[in-house]
């Protein structure tokens, strides 16, 4: 091989460190947005490091200079997408609050499809103590604004409730509809519109949970 081609395979390999600048028009969010995207549709065992660089169009070795590995970049994007929610309503009114947050977990439940599934199934097993503390960290969030809410309330209005009950009564039956969507579409009568259904669905169990905890 002469000297000229052998500088010149030399300088295909690609280096260690920076992305290229192509791989770097993508960046950090259009990364996240990729990883995004595939929790639409598919379970979380199945978004791949190299899953995610195909949707994403970019090097496998981009995504793992931006965020070290698979847990660190799936916490980031239950981070993101929590960051780009409704903000948490006031508890002034604690009942509209209440009312609202159970929207607001409706809503953010269906912007990823198997974000639950993916916080139990991948993130309760993290083997990063940082990502764990993380994790707890942001589940607690909601627990701590329904303890609000009853504070804000002072027995005005809401029955004694437990908040950590609340919240996972609340993910799991605002989860449910996504995740059991065959059984759903099996039950639900033929041409329904599983859209409309959906927020139906949602309009019944926040009158459910709301007027159930109406103090008597």
């Amino acid at each position: 091989m002469t000297k000229a081609k052998t500088a010149a395979a030399k300088g295909s390999k690609r280096k260690q460190g920076r992305p290229t600048a192509a791989e770097a028009g993508v960046g950090r969010e259009g990364v996240l947005a990729a990883a995004t995207r595939l929790l639409q549709t598919l379970p979380p065992s199945q978004i791949t490091i190299i899953a995610i660089a195909r949707e994403a169009g970019v090097d496998p070795a981009l995504i793992r200079y931006y965020f070290g590995n698979r847990e660190t970049l799936l916490l980031a994007v239950v981070k993101s997408l929590a960051e780009a929610g409704d903000p948490l309503p006031g508890t002034d009114r604690p009942l509209e609050a209440l009312e609202e947050h159970i929207h607001r977990t409706f809503r953010f439940t269906r912007s990823a499809k198997y974000m639950q599934r993916l916080m139990i199934e991948e993130l309760d097993s993290a083997s990063s103590i940082e990502v764990l503390d993380q994790v707890r960290e942001w589940n607690r969030g909601p627990v701590d604004f329904y303890e609000e809410i009853a504070a804000s309330d002072a027995g005005k209005e809401l029955a004694p409730f437990d908040a950590l009950f609340l919240h996972l009564a609340v993910i799991g039956i605002s989860d449910f509809f996504v995740s059991g969507a065959p059984l759903v579409r099996l039950l639900a009568p033929p041409g329904t519109d599983i859209a409309e259904l959906d927020k139906r669905y949602e309009t019944f169990v926040t009158d459910l949970l709301v007027n159930g905890l109406r103090k008597r």
